[in-house]
């Protein structure tokens, strides 16, 4: 367990991560994303070969982010926006997916769709947004997309498998078995390969402004927060030479 709303959990090369505050709808929190982060990063660095991304619930996958605490830096808990990682990562969504959740869903390699799975961006319709959701246009069909974005209506589980955002669609309730059968297919496989694969493949179709965006501002991040950082401006007021150890 990583946290009371964010869960993490390994078994046989598989990652889970799990949303999990159902009486808030799972919204998302400032706290939730970075414990998100602390997951992908756990995933990344460890021996899991895949993950899989879902709800502890059936009810909604994610209603977005928590207005009464908006996340700020939400992107960091966002695949292909705060980190990048080769290995493969499955959405598995039933219920609603909504705003940041659903983007955070559709940046996963593979999407799992219930039957009853609704994905829905109202940004336009709420009259306040941030751009991240322009990143989806790499992630299907650019009319769909667009459609979804600037009207604000639901698009279907139906509509989704069919235009190609999503990868499968099965009966209600079984999404988290069928990613499930999906990640160990693919922990089974060379994992060199895939991971070649999966890098090579999202460069192809490129990244959007939005990503390399996010990429500098977290590259800034980690230049001006570093200890080299925090010694050269001590150094400076002390009128001394900085010394460097990369860290």
């Amino acid at each position: 367990m990583i946290s009371q709303h964010i869960h993490y959990s390994e078994a046989d090369g598989i990652a889970e991560i799990t949303l999990d505050r159902p009486a808030k709808r799972n919204a998302l929190t400032g706290a939730m994303f970075a414990d998100l982060e602390a997951c992908w990063t756990r995933f990344a660095e460890g021996d899991a070969r895949v993950a899989i991304l879902k709800a502890s619930d059936d009810a909604v996958f994610s209603a977005g982010a928590d207005l009464t605490d908006p996340p700020e830096q939400f992107w960091h808990g966002v695949p292909e926006f705060g980190f990048r990682c080769d290995k493969p990562i499955i959405a598995a969504i039933s219920g609603k997916a909504i705003g940041a959740g659903l983007v955070m869903a559709l940046m996963c390699d593979f999407v799992i769709l219930s039957e009853t799975a609704e994905l829905i961006y109202p940004e336009a319709r709420v009259g306040i947004a941030k751009g991240a959701a322009s990143v989806l246009v790499r992630r299907g069909p650019l009319r769909v997309i667009m459609e979804m974005l600037m009207t604000g209506d639901p698009l279907s589980a139906q509509r989704a498998y069919e235009t190609g955002i999503a990868n499968r669609l099965v009966p209600a309730g079984e999404h988290v078995a069928e990613a499930r059968r999906m990640a160990r297919q693919l922990a089974d496989n060379a994992p060199l390969v895939v991971q070649m694969l999966k890098r090579l493949s999202l460069d192809a179709a490129g990244y959007a402004p939005v990503q390399t965006m996010f990429d500098v501002t977290r590259r800034v991040e980690q230049v001006v927060g570093s200890q080299d950082a925090i010694d050269a401006l001590e150094a400076f007021r002390n009128k001394q030479k900085p010394v460097f150890h990369g860290r």
